[in-house]
């Protein structure tokens, strides 16, 4: 990508990317209380009743930190990135689970919440040309990671919704909007991705005046806890479609530490 295209993409994209990871995600033991919409799923599995929830604080403990991830940056989210259910909109109704989780937004009634911001670093190279210096920075992915906890069958039943919702949701688009700022989805491509007791992967495409602009969404679970990653990268915006990987790293380490 040319230093032009580049510097126009970054504009482009920025008030939309950085948007997602700057006010999603997180949570707190009082935000889990109930003020998330309840999921309309009716099962997802087997009926696990005995599955006892994590408090916020046990999640805080199995929850990524800095240097568990090699050549990433971690760090936890705050009271101020937290997207309400109020704060987020879908024109769809059977698109409100994906959308929701783009944004962290939790689903159910989750016992114990985590988040953290996982962002890859750039590796050291002698860049000596500008251009190839300034795209080396923007390719880099960035992903915000959740942890929600539930007791049951609620863990199961949130994938099973958010299963549906990607496969209503796939083909015909949606549009989101947070605080004011929308944003179009206009394609939801399942991946293949493996970790925890079951997994779910999709590429989401969305356009902003004529840049393609791909993210990464993985929500897996491990007993009764559900762990999302929502990813960026901005080497991989444009005019033209340019993919880039699952955040397979932060996915093992993330499963790894929930045992």
């Amino acid at each position: 990508m040319h230093a032009t295209a580049v510097r126009r993409t970054a504009l482009a994209v920025s008030a939309v990317s950085l948007a997602l990871l700057a006010t999603a995600c997180g949570g707190s033991d009082e935000d889990a209380k109930g003020d998330a919409k309840a999921p309309t799923a009716e099962g997802g599995g087997a009926t696990k009743a005995a599955v006892k929830a994590l408090t916020s604080a046990e999640l805080e403990k199995v929850a990524l930190e800095q240097g568990d991830v090699a050549g990433h940056r971690i760090s936890r989210t705050g009271p101020e990135e937290i997207a309400r259910p109020e704060d987020v909109t879908v024109d769809k109704k059977e698109c409100e689970p994906i959308g929701y989780t783009f944004y962290g937004v939790k689903r159910g009634t989750p016992v114990g919440n985590a988040g953290r911001k996982v962002v890859q670093e750039p590796e050291k190279e002698d860049l000596t040309d500008a251009a190839d210096a300034l795209e080396a920075g923007f390719d880099l992915t960035s992903s915000l990671v959740t942890l929600a906890s539930y007791d049951g069958d609620g863990a199961e039943k949130n994938l099973a919704e958010l299963r549906r919702s990607a496969a209503a949701c796939a083909t015909g688009g949606f549009t989101l909007s947070v605080k004011g700022s929308e944003q179009k989805i206009t394609k939801l491509t399942e991946e293949k991705v493996s970790g925890g007791e079951e997994a779910l992967a999709w590429t989401a495409t969305m356009e902003e005046d004529g840049v393609v602009v791909p993210f990464k969404l993985v929500s897996l679970r491990q007993a009764g806890t559900v762990a999302t990653f929502f990813s960026f990268n901005l080497g991989a915006a444009g005019e033209a479609e340019i993919d880039f990987g699952l955040p397979s790293e932060v996915v093992a380490a993330q499963v790894e530490k929930l045992g």
